[in-house]
């Protein structure tokens, strides 16, 4: 077997992605459903939050990109970063299935930067408000600040509606802007 079945009842082939099985409901669903840091948080914490702190910190032409930055997590499941590091067949999956959903939402393929940073602002911003204490220097954080608000977890129905509004209003703003 090589396909998973989605929440909206698609067979998504892991090994030949298809650009339209790609759905925003699935991809909203999964990812409100996905607790960040294998689960290890103090509390539930969705990788659809997450993903909606990125797109508040970067600016207004980059929130679709950053809302989709972890969309590969709905169909292949969220991996802890030094795992990931290990397992270069993943990462080659990982590419595939990120390209499939730049295709079905017109991305481009490389992220900027400023989602990037974003990324690493929000993951600062999780260790502090969410994570166990921990004297440890995470190296990927050296020089980054949390944001100043406080991460109030949601439960996995307010992520995901709250997500999939965010999703599907920036849907159609670039469908707006690519008619213009």
């Amino acid at each position: 077997m090589n396909s998973i079945l989605t929440f909206t009842g698609k067979h998504f082939n892991l090994y030949e992605p298809d650009a339209d099985m790609i759905d925003p409901r699935d991809i909203s669903h999964s990812l409100a459903q996905l607790c960040r840091f294998n689960g290890h948080t103090r509390e539930f914490y969705s990788v659809a939050q997450h993903s909606c702190i990125v797109a508040d910190l970067v600016q207004e032409e980059l929130k679709l990109a950053a809302l989709l930055h972890d969309a590969t997590e709905a169909y292949l499941g969220d991996m802890t970063r030094p795992l990931k590091q290990w397992m270069p067949d993943y990462r080659g999956f990982e590419d595939v299935v990120w390209g499939r959903i730049c295709a079905r939402f017109d991305l481009a393929f490389d992220l900027p930067a400023c989602i990037q940073q974003a990324d690493l602002i929000a993951l600062a911003t999780e260790r502090r408000d969410l994570m166990p204490t921990d004297p440890a220097i995470w190296d990927c954080l050296v020089g980054i600040e949390p944001r100043v608000e406080t991460i109030r977890p949601w439960p996995a129905a307010e992520a995901r509606n709250t997500y999939h509004q965010r999703l599907m209003d920036q849907l159609a703003i670039e469908h707006r802007r690519k008619a213009a």
